[in-house]
C-alpha cells in the first residue's frame, strides 16, 4: 500500500498552507474565535475566496466550477482546512455530500444550475435526512411528498440539521408512495429553504455547532429539483453514505486536538509525566493508524473503488479515536480544562474543551458508532441478526 504523494499533490498542499496563512485569512479565523456563544462560525468570504480559485471543490470538473484536481487533492484541501481552523461543516454538506449526489445522479440541468455556485461558496446546501421518530433507521423516514399537478407539496419534519440556517436548499429524503418494502418509495429533493411552507428553529446542544428543526408544512418544489429516480433514492443514498464515510474530516480533528495537547504538555513539562507522556504516545499511535486508514479508503476511491466496511471501520474508528483525546486533554489541565474559549485564560484558547462537547456527536453524525459496528459484523464479518 503505497500512501506517498505526488509532487502536484505535495504542491497543491503548500499552495493551500500558503493561502490559509495569508493575513486576510487569519484575521477572519481571529474574528471567527471571538464569535460569541450561539453564534455559530463561518466564513463565506474564505469559501469564496477558495471558489475564485476553483479550490473550494478541487476534484469537480472545470465546467462546474473545479479545478479538475483528483479525488486525493479534495482530500488535501479538507485535511488542510481543517488544520488551519476554518469552519467545515458547510464544507462537507454543501460540497461532500450535496454536490457528490448532484455528481453521481443529477440532471445536466441540476449540474449546471447549483455545482458552479456551490463551486464559488456562494450557495449552502444542507441535508435533511433524520426525523424525530426515525432514528439511525432513514429507511423508515415518514415525511412525505404528494404530486398536485405540478410539482410535490412536502410534509413532515426533519431534525439534527447543520448549517441550514446558512442555506438556501436543503437535499430532503422524502416517501413519495408507499412500496413492497421500507425501501421503495423514496425520493431526494433539492427544497428551497426560504420559500413558503419552511419553518426552521435551532436546537441547541452541548457543541458550538447548532442543530436544526425543519418544519415542512406544504412546502411546494418543482419536478426539476428531484435528485437521481424517483421512488428509487434508497441505493443512491447508501453509496453517498459510503463515500461520506472515510472517516477523513474527523481524523483531521482528531490530529489537530492531539498536536494542541503535544504542544501545551511540552510547554508545561507535562510531557515527562508518565501519566500523560505514555498515554500522548499511545493515542500518537492512534491517530497515525487513523490517518492510514483514510488516505488507503481515498486511494480506493481515486481508483474508482470503495470497500463500505472498511469505510465503516474508518468512521467508527477515527470517531471512538476522539472521545480517548479529548479526555485526555481535560484531564491533563484539571479543572482548567472545563474552561471554554470565552474566559480569556483557557488553556489552547478553549479547544480542548470545545472538543470535549463536540465529539459525543461525531460518533453519531454520518451513522452512529452501533451503526457502523453493525455494518462491520454483518457485512464484513456475515454474523447474521
Amino acid at each position: 500500500m503505497d500512501l506517498s504523494f505526488s509532487a502536484e499533490e505535495d504542491e497543491f498542499r503548500q499552495d493551500l498552507r500558503a493561502f490559509f496563512a495569508e493575513e486576510r485569512v487569519q484575521g477572519i479565523l481571529r474574528e471567527l474565535e471571538r464569535c460569541k456563544p450561539r453564534v455559530e462560525a463561518h466564513s463565506q468570504q474564505i469559501y469564496q475566496w477558495l471558489g475564485e480559485r476553483g479550490w473550494l471543490a478541487p476534484n469537480w470538473p472545470v465546467e462546474y466550477g473545479g479545478a479538475g484536481k483528483t479525488a486525493v487533492e479534495a482530500a488535501i484541501l479538507s485535511e488542510e482546512m481543517a488544520r488551519a481552523g476554518v469552519p467545515d461543516t458547510v464544507h462537507v454538506n454543501t460540497v461532500e455530500i450535496v454536490g457528490l449526489f448532484l455528481l453521481l445522479a443529477g440532471t445536466d440541468e441540476q449540474k449546471k444550475r447549483f455545482l458552479p455556485a456551490m463551486a464559488r461558496g456562494d450557495m449552502v446546501v444542507s441535508v435533511l435526512y433524520t426525523e424525530p421518530n426515525s432514528g439511525s433507521d432513514l429507511s423508515s423516514l415518514s415525511t412525505r411528498a404528494v404530486f398536485d399537478g405540478d410539482g410535490y407539496l412536502l410534509y413532515g419534519t426533519k431534525i439534527y440539521s447543520l448549517t441550514t440556517q446558512f442555506a438556501q436548499y436543503g437535499l430532503a429524503a422524502t416517501r413519495t408512495r408507499g412500496g413492497m418494502s421500507k425501501y421503495d418509495g423514496i425520493t431526494l429533493f433539492l427544497v428551497p429553504l426560504r420559500e413558503r411552507g419552511v419553518g426552521i428553529r435551532p436546537l441547541w446542544n452541548i457543541s458550538d455547532e447548532r442543530f436544526n428543526e425543519v418544519v415542512l408544512d406544504g412546502a411546494w418544489v418543482s419536478p426539476d429539483n428531484i435528485v437521481g429516480p424517483l421512488h428509487g433514492a434508497w441505493e443512491l443514498i447508501n453509496t453517498a453514505l459510503s463515500i461520506e464515510r472515510t472517516g477523513l474530516d474527523y481524523y483531521v480533528k482528531m490530529r489537530r486536538w492531539l498536536d494542541a495537547i503535544i504542544a501545551r504538555a511540552a510547554k508545561t513539562g507535562r510531557l515527562e509525566d508518565p501519566r500523560i507522556g505514555h498515554e500522548i504516545v499511545r493515542l500518537d499511535a492512534q491517530v497515525e493508524a487513523g490517518r492510514l486508514m483514510v488516505w488507503d479508503i481515498i486511494s480506493q476511491l481515486q481508483r474508482g473503488e470503495l470497500d463500505n466496511v472498511q469505510a465503516a471501520m474508518s468512521k467508527w474508528y477515527n470517531t471512538e479515536v476522539g472521545r480517548h483525546i479529548a479526555r485526555l486533554g481535560v484531564d491533563m489541565e484539571g479543572l482548567a480544562g472545563t474552561l471554554s474559549r470565552w474566559d480569556g485564560e483557557a488553556p489552547m484558547g478553549g479547544l480542548l474543551e470545545a472538543a470535549y462537547r463536540e465529539c459525543p456527536g461525531l460518533t453519531i453524525s454520518a451513522g452512529t458508532s452501533e451503526i457502523m459496528l453493525y455494518v462491520i459484523a454483518a457485512v464484513g464479518l456475515e454474523i447474521g441478526d
